[in-house]
């Protein structure tokens, strides 16, 4: 049985893709983020924003938008590690899984 998380199963191309940026603590920093992927058209799956650490505060935001390609998703990195105040943007996938049975 294969079970496709995020991705279309018509094309084994496309997947949900997770990119995780650290940025300083400024009130225009999330829209700023969330501008990279509206403007494309793209439109969040998930979205999560926290502040962390008290003597040196950083804002962390977690994002994932499904039936992304690779280049497509390289491109939105580095669009982000553009940004003003974004110091890192990592990048994952999620293919599909395949169970067995």
């Amino acid at each position: 049985m294969t079970v496709f998380i995020g991705s279309s199963p018509k094309d084994g191309v496309l997947a949900t893709h997770c990119f995780s940026v650290v940025a300083q603590p400024d009130a225009c920093v999330l829209p700023r983020v969330i501008e990279v992927f509206a403007k494309r058209g793209y439109v969040l799956n998930q979205c999560h924003a926290i502040l962390t650490g008290e003597s040196d505060p950083e804002l962390h935001i977690d994002l994932q938008v499904a039936c992304l390609n690779q280049n497509q998703a390289d491109h939105l990195a580095a669009q982000l590690r553009q940004l003003v105040y974004v110091s890192l943007v990592l990048t994952s996938d999620k293919r599909e899984l395949q169970l067995a049975g």
